[in-house]
């Protein structure tokens, strides 16, 4: 084979190599994060706020619906 062709596979496989192991450490050091995240959740838990939602009522519904029909009769035309 050229020597070419052998450097060119050689680099080929040595990037690859670095970027399939720099990948693999990438993924370990979120699953420790995360383990050490969720271990400090338990320790320190943030205060969650309950609020309570209120209904909003549009009055008339037949009003709505009759607006609605208008705006889609409208759009037909």
């Amino acid at each position: 084979m050229n020597e070419t062709l052998v450097e060119g596979l050689t680099l080929l496989g040595l990037g690859m190599g670095f970027v399939l192991s720099f990948l693999c450490i990438l993924i370990a050091a979120m699953y420790c994060m995360s383990a050490i995240v969720g271990y400090l959740n338990k320790i320190f838990p943030e205060k969650v706020e309950v609020t309570e939602r209120k209904s909003v009522s549009t009055g008339d519904d037949a009003a709505v619906a009759l607006a609605i029909a208008a705006a889609i009769a409208r759009k037909q035309i």
